[in-house]
């Protein structure tokens, strides 16, 4: 599959840094200049961020029609974070922080201050299942400040949304009830709003079934729906990431890379985080390009880090200890799993069908 670059001066931060500068905050990261002239010349009341996890830009082509509303109101396709995965694209959304600056950088991160590969929402051990009770270690070592916290810290109304935050709705009708009743009331107000479709069904799925493009056009359906309700509102519709076909292979079926490791890796089962033993690196080297030499690149901790593939600006003090020896990047249909489920369809790797995502928008 072809390569593709995250793009920090057009990506999924940058558009966070946008909507903070709308509201007055300064943001940590230059902002999206396409987003800052939605936002100058449609002036609304409200502002609503809908990310529907997992619907990139190829996604979408395969699935719904250039007339229908999410493609006929793209105003741009534009970059993800990488990994291109919902923890690392999803709190730069939230926060405006790229990766490198914020440290969550995929579903499971390395924590040396306890020696742990840790489940960020989830706060449990990867390689045991143990709940870390003590503390959330997440939010212990790696807090930020949310968008909608910033902007009701500077007087106006914002609200975050998502199936797990109360009212905890269930389905997307009920999701698109409550962005309706926020942006009905009489007070200006910024809307955060996350549903977790169609990366799900994807997830078990694949991206390439009937049930997908049924599932994607309900999305697109009840979206233009809730649009049309809406007033004096501009509604931004985008996603965290974009969807492959995959599949996984076990780690330890392979021992000339597995008896290099010092622990099993983390991020990301397509961005996968490799601590290596003191003088195994050749070996390591030597066997991902025997087994795995066109599904995955194989970059070393400082290649990763001059390219600034987490990131630009200052990164954030944790980084460096959080970071293995290599990373191994996607780039084929394979994922490098320990204990995770053979999902049929996955993201996190560099290919432009995961980095593209979609800047939808329209004002009401």
């Amino acid at each position: 599959m072809p390569v593709q670059y995250p793009d920090y001066s057009n990506s999924i931060a940058n558009l966070a840094c946008s909507i903070l500068n709308h509201y007055g905050i300064t943001p940590p990261n230059p902002t999206l200049p396409v987003a800052d002239e939605l936002l100058n010349s449609h002036p609304a009341k409200h502002v609503v961020v809908l990310l529907l996890d997992g619907m990139g830009v190829a996604n979408m082509e395969k699935h719904l029609s250039p007339d229908g509303f999410f493609r006929s109101h793209l105003i741009t396709p534009y970059s993800s974070t990488f990994p291109p995965t919902t923890v690392a694209a999803t709190t730069a959304a939230l926060s405006g922080l790229t990766p490198n600056q914020s440290g969550w950088l995929g579903w499971v991160g390395y924590f040396p201050q306890l020696d742990r590969n840790i489940v960020y929402y989830w706060n449990v051990d990867n390689d045991t299942g143990e709940d870390m009770k003590d503390c959330n270690v997440p939010w212990t070592y790696v807090p930020y400040r949310s968008l909608p916290d910033q902007i009701k810290e500077r007087g106006t109304a914002a609200h975050s949304l998502a199936p797990f935050l109360p009212p905890f709705p269930k389905t997307f009708d009920a999701f698109c009830k409550e962005i309706q009743t926020l942006c009905a009331q009489r007070e200006p107000s910024y809307v955060y709003a996350y549903w977790d479709e169609p990366d799900h069904t994807m997830h078990e799925r694949g991206v390439d079934g009937p049930e997908i493009g049924e599932l994607m056009r309900s999305l697109e359906r009840r979206a233009e729906e809730m649009a049309a309700a809406l007033q004096d509102t501009l509604l931004i519709i985008t996603a965290d990431h974009g969807h492959i076909n995959n599949h996984n292979v076990e780690i330890l079926r392979y021992p000339e890379i597995a008896e290099c490791l010092m622990r099993m890796p983390s991020i990301e089962l397509r961005a996968a985080n490799l601590f290596v033993k003191p003088g195994m690196e050749k070996q390591l080297e030597a066997a991902f390009a025997k087994y795995f030499p066109e599904e995955f690149i194989l970059l070393g901790k400082e290649e990763v880090l001059e390219k600034q593939l987490l990131g630009t600006g200052e990164n954030h003090p944790l980084l460096d200890g959080m970071l293995g020896d290599y990373l191994a990047i996607g780039v084929g249909d394979i994922g490098i799993a320990h204990n995770s489920p053979d999902h049929k369809g996955n993201h996190a790797g560099i290919t432009p069908e995961e980095m593209t995502i979609p800047l939808i928008a329209v004002k009401r």
